[in-house]
């Protein structure tokens, strides 16, 4: 068992990012992002980034939603979130458009793992990991590129009005190394958390089916945004991904 205020307080910062969810899930409905995808990001993000991400929401996505970029073509103006978002907020948008993807891979790869046991050996565990937590890695670094680079293709090809084929390249550009920076913070954190905090400092790991888990990584999807914000930063810079 872990200590009981380590889970009343990974009880009440999941609820938290819930709450968060479910607020900027009925704002996208209420009033649809102009690129479609930001409509998944906003409130996925908001399930680990919590009040940081509820408040860019109000402060910045609003002048990206649909009727902002109507008002704008009516009056023949540059939609506002072009021309009002600063430039480390666009990056920031940028890494959390690659990030949602990411979380919700690991996510789905996580459970899987957990309720099937054999993926992990599948992927490694007892073969090429004495770790079991190494093997799932793997198959969470699969989902959250395979839906990274979705999310990715869905901003890009709208806006460039690409082919498909064309699409998809651009995606592998604009998302590879951004995801890749992610899940380095990612995993940088749940190793700490796992092996450090909770094995060594408590006396056992979390498993996936614990509140405690799913707190340490809240604050994972957290060191991802932290460590691929410089990458995205170049990105957005250089033109590679699209300014949001």
């Amino acid at each position: 068992m872990f200590p009981t205020w380590l889970h009343v307080l990974s009880i009440a910062a999941l609820l938290l990012g819930a709450a968060c969810s479910l607020l900027l899930s009925m704002q996208v409905i209420r009033h649809p992002q102009h690129m479609t995808v930001m409509n998944v990001v906003w409130p996925v993000s908001a399930l680990f980034g919590t009040l940081a991400v509820v408040w860019a929401y109000y402060r910045y996505g609003r002048l990206a939603t649909m009727e902002a970029h109507h008002h704008a073509e009516e009056r023949g103006e540059k939609p506002p979130n072009m021309t009002k978002t600063p430039f480390p907020v666009m990056v920031g948008k940028g890494a959390l458009h690659c990030g949602s993807g990411c979380m919700l891979g690991d996510v789905a790869a996580e459970w899987l793992a957990f309720l099937v046991p054999a993926v992990a050996i599948w992927f490694g565990w007892q073969s090429l990991f004495s770790e079991k937590m190494y093997a799932v890695w793997v198959l969470d670094f699969l989902f959250a590129f395979g839906l990274g680079i979705v999310f990715q293709y869905y901003a890009i090809v709208p806006m460039r009005g690409l082919s498909p084929g064309k699409g998809l390249v651009a995606a592998l550009k604009a998302d590879t190394l951004s995801l890749i920076a992610w899940q380095v913070g990612m995993y940088g954190f749940m190793a700490f958390a796992q092996f450090y905090l909770y094995q060594h400092l408590l006396g056992h790991r979390a498993e996936v089916n614990t509140v405690e888990f799913w707190f340490a990584m809240q604050l994972a999807m957290v060191a991802g945004f932290l460590t691929s914000y410089p990458v995205n930063w170049w990105l957005v810079g250089s033109g590679i991904k699209e300014k949001m």
